[in-house]
Order: structure tokens, then C-alpha cells, then sequence
């Protein structure tokens, strides 16, 4: 599967609602104004271009935001921080105090996420271990053969051709060549080890249904779209072994 990354742009932005967020934290009495949170609900739907980019921009940023679990209340205070910074208003608390806090804060939110992601991962394997014919691999992988396939197995070292469709537990679908349109071509050195075992084991015109542990995917860290511990799910057919 193709890795997940973000772009440099975002990467900056994301750093810019960082510094908004730590403004946006409660603070002990302020006379810089109503601290109630700006609501994004007065937004009507996006009608021209830029409104739109603008409407995917803000998407784009809740990626990062999605591992930490924040509830209403929380994100009305990433909201306000980010609407005072962005319009020039006074902050409600001082970046230099709290901003350093912001990643120490973090990394407890996506602590916490993935040590629940990782009870219900282990659960969920344990059921798609029991559907009718799966095959659990000495290494944890859950292999479901959808068809077979009639031609050569690829080893580690091959690079393959594969349409592939991605889900998370709950159905989630996160990265889909299928979706796309157009199939994925890499080497199974590159890829999550999930992959590199699980592909091996699947012939030229053949697709099976892999149920990846999270050790053998992306771990605690995660990916964006990706909680931390996530157990994923992805049918995969191997069109091809390619010739180098």
C-alpha cells in the first residue's frame, strides 16, 4: 500500500492551529473578551472554489486532530484559538506559557487512543480469526482466500502490481486503489510487514481479504486516518508480478 503522508503545506498549517491550540486553553480570568467559542455552524455549504478548498483545508486539518479524541467542548477552545490568531485578536492565554505544553498534551491524547485502540484491535482479531475459512499465520496475520488465483507466487525481494481496498475495524476505508482507479505498483520491501508476509502468499490473478495486527501495520504512532493500535483490514488482488 502506498504510504500516507502529509504534504509540507500541511504539515505548516497543521504546526500554525498547533500554536492556535495552545492560545485556546482555558485560562484564569481575561478581560480580553466573551470566551464562548465561535461556532462553524453559521458557514453555509461552500458555493465557489476558493470556499471549497477553504472547506477541504479545514478537513485536512482534523486528520491531525482525530487520534487525539477531542470532544465538543475541547474543540471549540482549538476553534477560538485559531479564529483569535488568524483575526488578530487578543489570545485568551499566552503561547509562550502553554504552547510548549502542546506536545506533551498530545502525545497523552494519542497514548491513551491507542491503548484502547489496541484492546478493541485484539478483540476484532480474535473474531476475524474464527470467520469460515481464515488462516492465522505463525506471525498473526488473518488470511482469507476470496479467489484463487492461477499464477506464480511473488517472494520478498518482487515488486507487484495490486488493486487493494483498505478498511479500518469499522469499515472506515482510508486508502483504496480500487477507489482510485488505478492499481498500486511497489516492491513488498516497502511496504508494512502485513504486507510483505501476506502478499507472498497470494497468486498472480488471485485476492484475498488480509486482517493486518497492529504490530504489523503501523504500530502505536499510527498514521493520519490511522488511529495508533489500529488492526486493518484490506482486499488485495495481485495482478501481476513485475518484471525489473
Amino acid at each position: 500500500m502506498r504510504s500516507i503522508v502529509c504534504s509540507p503545506l500541511l504539515v505548516a498549517v497543521c504546526c500554525v492551529l498547533s500554536a492556535c491550540a495552545s492560545e485556546s486553553m482555558p485560562g484564569a480570568g481575561s478581560g480580553t473578551g466573551s470566551t464562548a467559542a465561535p461556532s462553524g455552524a453559521s458557514a453555509g455549504a461552500p458555493e465557489t472554489d476558493d470556499q471549497k478548498i477553504l472547506n477541504a483545508l479545514g478537513q485536512a486539518l482534523s486528520q491531525n486532530l482525530l487520534p487525539a479524541n477531542l470532544s465538543a467542548e475541547e474543540l471549540a477552545f482549538v476553534q477560538r484559538g485559531m479564529s483569535d490568531a488568524v483575526l488578530g485578536r487578543d489570545a485568551l492565554v499566552a503561547l509562550d506559557e502553554y504552547g510548549p505544553q502542546i506536545q506533551g498534551f498530545m502525545e497523552a491524547r494519542l497514548a491513551g487512543a491507542a491503548e484502547g485502540e489496541l484492546e478493541l484491535a485484539t478483540a476484532f482479531l480474535e473474531e476475524q480469526a474464527r470467520v469460515d475459512g481464515a488462516e492465522r499465520t505463525e506471525s498473526g496475520i488473518i488470511i482469507q482466500e476470496m479467489t484463487a488465483g492461477t499464477g506464480a507466487r511473488p517472494v520478498a525481494e518482487d515488486t507487484v502490481q495490486v488493486h487493494y481496498h483498505g478498511t479500518l475495524r469499522d469499515g472506515t476505508v482510508f486508502d483504496s486503489s480500487v477507489d482510485r482507479g488505478e492499481p498500486a505498483t511497489f516492491p513488498l520491501t516497502g511496504v508494512i510487514p502485513c504486507w510483505t508476509e501476506g502478499v507472498q502468499r497470494i497468486s498472480v490473478g488471485g485476492k484475498s481479504r488480509l486482517v493486518c495486527p497492529p504490530d504489523l501495520a503501523y504500530g502505536p504512532p499510527g498514521r493520519p486516518g490511522i488511529p495508533g493500535n489500529a488492526a486493518l483490514v484490506f482486499e488485495v488482488e495481485l495482478l501481476e508480478i513485475v518484471q525489473n
